[in-house]
């Protein structure tokens, strides 16, 4: 009897969305095709709320690799799958016991059995029963534990039978597209890869804005934004990045309003010709790394005059989050060490020495009126450069 191996891949959220679940599902197929298509073409295709991958004569390891990074994964196993048969489930079993007794030194072992296919004799637990004497008695030095088993041995009867005994954690979440398109206002540091990396795992489409003080900030501050959108492409695909130089905007503020005021002011000017660029490429909101009380212009009076400049949603991922939890996610998704490189950005030219923390906005208001705000967006977006960014781009 012929036994293929095939990948298992289990989703989580995209079970509860009722009528809409197929929709969701075409997008979690879709994604996980684009992340493994450079390794040829393997078979993938869903079935019984579960997504497969036929692994053939493809490398095992580097596809479990890609795929456990598209969001909507949940749970991926590597399954032997054959035709319905008790007594040749019974030897498969055996032979992934055997392999992982080779592996990890098990001593204990479960069976988890589950009967989809109803027409099948035995109920679960019989079928798991059944399964765990029948290997009790074909291997010696090994016993049952079903509360803390070394390894556990699990079985699906569906159409066929799948044999497994490994789980790899995927990253939850829903399938990038599903939920809506966001321009994510990424800089150099480690939290905005951050906010557009959780914004991303719910499903949301990502485009990216960065704003430099070029030639007061470096190309090397350029070049490390981009490494950093590289690496967030990696899990949310390719997207644009829409490039904008900041310092002639702040050469106006520095001459023409209180120094103090800096940081806010460029703030708002982000603001804007941000959500110039979102309504352009038809994205619903804006998402930055802003964290409560973290810096000056993150202070409560301080994004309340931020969001004042705009009409559209801002996503806050990060706004109640503690730097340390920030820092161990940015390790979790690759881009801590890029994020820490120390070059310049955009906020440290003409930096005030005392940023006003408690801004009031009739007050900001009073001082962009010496300026001319329109003017100075539209000069900004006539020069903004555009970049494709692709993990693959190196």
């Amino acid at each position: 009897m012929k036994v293929d191996k095939v990948i298992v891949i289990r989703y989580g959220e995209i079970m509860l969305k009722g009528a809409n679940k197929r929709f969701f599902e075409d997008k979690l197929v879709a994604h996980i095709r684009h992340a493994i298509s450079d390794l040829g073409k393997p078979k993938v295709y869903k079935a019984h709320s579960r997504i497969y991958v036929d692994v053939d004569h493809y490398d095992e390891d580097q596809l479990i690799e890609r795929i456990k990074r598209v969001f909507g994964v949940a749970l991926i196993s590597t399954a032997k799958r054959f035709e319905v048969d008790l007594e040749r489930i019974k030897e498969v079993a055996l032979e992934e016991l055997k392999e992982r007794i080779k592996l990890d030194g098990a001593k204990t072992f479960k069976v988890e059995s589950k009967r989809v296919d109803k027409k099948f004799p035995l109920q679960s637990l019989e079928l798991s029963r059944e399964i765990g004497g029948y290997l009790l008695k074909n291997e010696d030095n090994i016993s049952v534990d079903v509360h803390n088993p070394d390894t556990r041995i699990y079985v699906e009867v569906r159409d066929q039978a799948y044999v497994f005994s490994n789980k790899v954690m995927g990253l939850g979440g829903l399938p990038v597209g599903s939920n809506g398109k966001a321009l994510l206002l990424l800089s150099g540091g480690i939290d905005s890869p951050v906010a557009g990396w959780m914004v991303g795992k719910r499903g949301v489409e990502i485009a990216a804005i960065h704003f430099h003080s070029y030639p007061f900030t470096s190309e090397r501050a350029k070049e490390k934004v981009m490494d950093l959108a590289k690496i967030i492409s990696g899990y949310v695909g390719q997207f644009k990045l829409y490039s904008i130089n900041l310092l002639p905007i702040q050469k106006e503020i520095n001459e023409k309003c209180p120094e103090e005021e800096m940081t806010i002011l460029s703030r708002r000017f982000m603001m804007k010709i941000a959500e110039r660029v979102a309504e352009k490429i038809k994205a619903n909101g804006l998402i930055t790394g802003e964290s409560l009380g973290q810096v000056a212009s993150q202070t409560i009076e301080s994004l309340h005059v931020t969001n004042s400049a705009v009409s559209m949603p801002v996503f806050r991922p990060l706004i109640a989050m503690d730097k340390v939890d920030i820092i161990e996610i940015a390790r979790k998704i690759d881009t801590f060490e890029t994020s820490i490189l120390p070059f310049e950005d955009c906020c440290t030219v003409f930096l005030p020495k005392r940023p006003t923390t408690k801004p009031r906005l009739d007050k900001i208001l009073r001082s962009e009126s010496n300026l001319d705000v329109e003017g100075l967006i539209e000069a900004a977006l006539e020069n903004m450069e555009i970049e494709k960014i692709s993990l693959d781009d190196e």
